[in-house]
């Protein structure tokens, strides 16, 4: 470790143990990026997410009572109708002819539940291959939930849920002999490839299963918004950078910590997510989505080629969540990046520079930051 960067991370550290912590000072730093060292990454994503109070002395009782929170999420959003229990704080809601599960009445929880279901395939299948080229989100988290996986709890984890509907959902063919085919529709659409991940024993949970348990909460408690394909990629580097803190008090509620920094993240930004939603099918989003989907599926070796590594996007992030105007900034980015290779796209013909587009020649994050904030200063 050089100097410069040592003497950085105290610049750092010293920024962070005021009582009363200096937004702007802060911002400056971490636009040049944030040491992962010590936790300090996550720490500063925190604050720059509105998150984290700017007073430190409240930041013990805010995280309890926010952590809380999001336990009471989960109790009221994972849990199975006509499954509670009373040690829990909830009144058991037996199975009636009051409310079953081929209840027609649109009141009916169940009717709720089957819902939820569409939703959650949804997110399943994105969150099942989050960042591929990397093995993190495939591996067992240090800090299961405890909530959902205690057998002695009638809670049921999104996995579970996800399997057995694919498997409720199953079709019957025929065949010319008369041999009956039972096949799951899940595992047709390559849904769930069960030689591809090693099944983890009970009582633990992969990366991923808490990222799609992130994103179900959310869909839930924003129906207007629920899930759009690409909120993965939005949580997953944030829940990555909390999973992985030094810290092991920090790391722990990573999962809670991630929830409510992703809510405020999607608060500035819902109007997109909406927009993408209401978009006709000729629209450019639904389109531009439609074809990164299929690619995704058809070619994944392509498809990542197209996006940054983990690592570089949370750099880039870095620099994001420091600036006020964030989502404008990442404009700049993306509009840097054209510009540092304007010479060779001047000269070359379509497919030439759709090629050069496809395999993006600079691959020196910082480069494309400085054009970026050079760009913002002369506008």
């Amino acid at each position: 470790m050089s100097t410069a960067y040592k003497n950085r991370i105290q610049e750092f550290k010293v920024a962070l143990s005021e009582e009363n912590i200096n937004l702007k000072t802060l911002r400056e730093l971490c636009f040049n990026g944030i040491p992962f060292e010590g936790g300090i990454r996550a720490l500063c994503w925190k604050i720059l997410l509105n998150y984290l109070p700017l007073d430190q002395t409240l930041w013990e009782s805010f995280l309890k009572k926010q952590r809380e929170v999001y336990s009471q999420f989960l109790k009221e959003m994972i849990i199975q109708p006509g499954i509670a229990k009373a040690n829990l704080g909830l009144s058991r809601e037996d199975v009636t002819m009051e409310d079953h599960p081929l209840n027609p009445n649109p009141e009916s929880r169940w009717n709720t539940y089957f819902k939820d279901n569409e939703i959650l395939l949804q997110i399943d299948k994105d969150v099942r291959r989050l960042y591929p080229d990397m093995a993190f989100f495939q591996r067992p988290t240090e800090y299961p939930c405890q909530l959902i996986l205690d057998p002695q709890n009638d809670y049921e984890t999104l996995r579970r849920r996800v399997e057995q509907t694919t498997l409720k959902a199953q079709t019957v063919n025929r065949n010319r002999s008369g041999v009956t085919n039972v096949s799951s529709p899940g595992k047709a659409l390559n849904l769930y490839p069960s030689n591809e991940y090693e099944v983890l024993p009970n009582g633990s949970e992969a990366h991923w299963e808490v990222v799609e348990r992130i994103l179900f909460i959310y869909a839930k408690l924003n129906p207007g918004i629920a899930y759009v394909q690409g909120m993965n990629e939005i949580v997953g580097p944030i829940y990555y950078t909390f999973a992985t803190d030094p810290n092991s008090q920090w790391k722990e509620h990573a999962e809670a910590d991630t929830f409510f920094c992703f809510t405020n993240l999607m608060s500035e930004n819902r109007d997109n997510f909406i927009k993408s939603l209401d978009d006709s099918q000729c629209g450019i989003t639904y389109k531009m989505e439609s074809v990164y989907s299929m690619l995704k599926d058809k070619d994944l070796e392509l498809y990542l080629k197209l996006e940054f590594l983990l690592p570089d996007v949370i750099r880039i992030w870095d620099t994001l969540f420091s600036d006020e105007d964030r989502f404008h900034f990442l404009i700049l980015v993306c509009c840097a990046m054209l510009i540092l290779i304007r010479d060779n796209l001047l000269v070359g013909d379509f497919t030439v520079n759709m090629r050069l587009l496809q395999d993006y020649p600079i691959s020196d994050v910082h480069t494309i930051l400085t054009k970026a904030k050079e760009l913002q200063d002369n506008s």
